[in-house]
């Protein structure tokens, strides 16, 4: 059983940056050849630095590895398929795809602009569909490969003034349950990262953003400050699923908080309300009162 990726090639959407940048480095530590892509845009879309792909591959090849940079977006679907061609340019094809790059916006359903919630649950889910599109048919056909999805609480449980990012990161959580079952007999795995408070740029502005909100943001913001962890910390956890040790997971969301990597336990219907005959809507009403909700703003 290998614990090195020596002759594998790893593609990390959003690498400029945060858990991508950290994701790629590690990726390139353990052997992979790495395509880092970034466009180079800020946190909602705008442009900002183009250079962030080339700059962290040229970490890479300084450190010893092999990396070529790739600034084309995910979120169309030629486009998307040109960052996977990049891998197969360089270095012969692509046997892991870690989907991470994605925008936020934190904007109550009221005040959601149409276009701006296109734009940001696209990053997510157009993202991970057409990198994973264009990826997978080398997979398959070498019998091996490693896809790792980047999820949210913010689309497993819900955070406030997140609709957009939360409909986005929802989406992928589907997308990965369905795309592991497809996979699965192709020596394929599919799996889930879910981490806890990082030091990344989309965390540090929903912290500003919450302290200048005051009161109840206040309060999360200040939550969220005292659990951050590393990139790095996320980074091995991305790694470790692409590793042999980790081929029987597949279909799997695992949570990271620093040193601490839990498994989520699948949906599972709870707190069961039942009788023989057929409920009629007035009587299950009723019923249902006697059903204790979880609550909105229970701790994740």
């Amino acid at each position: 059983m290998s614990a090195s990726l020596a002759g594998r090639t790893a593609v990390v959407t959003g690498a400029g940056r945060g858990i991508g940048r950290a994701t790629a480095i590690e990726l390139a530590r353990l052997g992979a050849k790495v395509v880092v892509n970034d466009i180079g845009a800020g946190a909602t879309g705008e442009e900002e630095d183009a250079s962030l792909a080339e700059q962290v591959a040229g970490e890479i090849r300084a450190a010893g590895g092999e990396a070529a940079a790739s600034q084309d977006s995910v979120s169309e679907f030629e486009s998307a398929g040109r960052i996977i061609a990049t891998a197969e340019e360089h270095f012969g094809g692509v046997d892991i795809l870690v989907n991470n790059a994605g925008l936020a916006a934190g904007t109550n359903i009221w005040d959601m602009d149409p276009e701006l919630f296109r734009l940001v649950a696209s990053t997510h889910v157009d993202g991970t569909f057409n990198c994973t599109r264009h990826a997978v048919g080398h997979m398959k056909e070498q019998g091996w490969g490693r896809i790792v999805n980047l999820v949210s609480r913010a689309g497993l449980i819900g955070v406030p003034g997140n609709v957009a990012y939360g409909a986005g990161k929802g989406g992928v959580f589907g997308l990965t349950n369905v795309m592991s079952r497809d996979l699965a007999s192709f020596g394929v795995t599919v799996n889930g990262v879910n981490p806890s408070s990082t030091d990344t740029r989309m965390v540090s502005r929903a912290i500003e953003s919450g302290m200048a909100e005051g009161g109840e943001g206040a309060r999360r913001a200040e939550a969220l400050k005292a659990v951050l962890q590393r990139p790095e910390d996320v980074a091995v956890v991305i790694a470790a699923l692409c590793l042999d040790g980790a081929a029987h997971m597949s279909g799997q969301f695992l949570f990271v908080r620093r040193s601490e990597v839990s498994l989520f336990q699948p949906l599972t219907p709870t707190r069961t309300t039942s009788r023989e005959e057929p409920w009629s809507s007035e009587d299950l009403a009723s019923a249902l009162q006697d059903v204790e909700p979880y609550p909105l703003n229970q701790p994740y």
